[in-house]
């Protein structure tokens, strides 16, 4: 008789389980706390985005677009970056919609990462880019910002460099800290790489939650930068509809070319109703153009609240995140490690929060902890009444 076995499968990415992300609204579903961890948002979209996908729908957009993206989304997309950023990309062979801005970035990496290559991510960074170099065969390359102020350090990023040096991911609006780069930091970059092949991964998801006096930056707005970009921008955080998955990757033509020849045997395309409807609500600018003001009260409203406690403020620049210092407080818990302080916030107090070491290869534990805002009013209320206590 023969036994049935499972073969064993070694693993390709062997130091990843399951991501504090999930941990958190596990926790916090379970304590029944607050959840001001993970990044989306409780409330709704805009019913006109709903009608107009769904008007999509009944119109019969139902099969298959074309693999780069519906080419009405594309055009007004080429029209938005022009007006905002002044580069025009070409719809037909410079934008594609991709499947969220995750899959944008891990198509970006296998279109260009050989076994070998090095990318330079900065951290702390987004919890993606690290598995997606490894799944290329690449090797991540970590620089840390500085910390504290989360500021990039040039000469750490040049001394980084070397001949196998691929590709640098920058995150601005940047998640966690939400700080952004500045004109002088882009230009900065510019001139370090001016001299090199080293193509740019820029993740510009909360692009349109920056707040005055700040403004965003693209990469797309300095040509010397622009002509070795992957711009990753992101339908469902600009919009409040993360469970939709859409987003765009602007790229010069031969870098598109390369990136679309991984997307179309990674994902092929991106759903055909959404497309339209996003499409058609995009004609109308206002919805990005009023995000800042609308974000900013929210966060207003959150540090007013937070700053009550002896929680210490860090910038919120950009996103929809807040840091927040733990090193004062006045519980015997402030002197725990982030990640087991954030355990006992949402058990004892009631709020779920992120640890920022979760976001460093390294563990690193500064005592400091991210919530989101990006939550009704009410929630943001709720959670406040139970910080209060600290």
């Amino acid at each position: 008789m023969i036994t049935a076995r499972t073969p064993a499968l070694p693993s390709k990415l062997p130091h990843v389980g399951t991501t504090i992300f999930t941990v958190m609204s596990a926790l916090a579903a379970e304590v029944g706390a607050v959840n001001l961890g993970q990044g989306f948002p409780d409330f709704d979209c805009d019913p006109t985005l709903v009608q107009a996908v769904t008007q999509a729908m009944q119109q019969g957009h139902n099969q298959y677009p074309p693999m780069p993206g519906v080419p009405a989304l594309r055009a007004i997309v080429a029209d938005k970056v022009q007006a905002l950023h002044g580069r025009r990309y070409d719809p037909a062979s410079e934008i594609t919609i991709t499947a969220g801005a995750t899959q944008g970035i891990l198509t970006a990496i296998l279109a260009i990462v050989h076994p070998g290559d090095e990318v330079i991510v900065l951290d702390p960074c987004y919890d993606s880019y690290v598995p997606n170099i490894e799944l290329a065969g690449g090797v991540a390359v970590r620089v840390p910002l500085t910390p504290g102020s989360f500021r990039p350090d040039f000469d750490r990023i040049r001394a980084a460099i070397t001949p196998r040096t691929r590709a640098i991911i920058v995150n601005t609006p940047h998640n966690p800290s939400a700080t952004i780069w500045s004109d002088a930091d882009w230009r900065a970059l510019d001139e370090l790489l001016a001299p090199t092949d080293v193509l740019l991964i820029s993740d510009e998801v909360y692009e349109h939650m920056v707040y005055a006096p700040q403004q965003h930056h693209s990469a797309a707005r300095y040509p010397g930068l622009a002509a070795r970009a992957f711009i990753i921008s992101s339908f469902g955080k600009t919009f409040h509809v993360t469970g939709w998955k859409v987003g765009t990757v602007c790229a010069p033509a031969s870098l598109t070319a390369e990136f679309r020849k991984v997307h179309q045997f990674n994902v092929f395309t991106v759903n055909t109703p959404m497309q339209h409807g996003i499409a058609s609500y995009l004609a109308n600018p206002a919805p990005y153009l009023e995000l800042p003001a609308f974000y900013a009260a929210k966060r207003d409203l959150f540090r007013a609240g937070l700053a009550g406690t002896r929680f210490k403020l860090l910038p919120s620049e950009g996103s929809y995140f807040q840091c927040v210092s733990i090193a004062d407080l006045a519980v015997p818990e402030r002197d725990l490690p982030e990640a087991e302080f954030c355990q006992w916030l949402a058990r004892e107090v009631g709020v779920a929060a992120i640890p920022l070491s979760a976001f460093y290869g390294d563990g690193f534990d500064q005592k400091v902890i991210r919530f989101c805002y990006a939550k009704k009013d009410d929630t943001l209320r709720a959670a406040l009444a139970r910080l209060a206590r600290l």
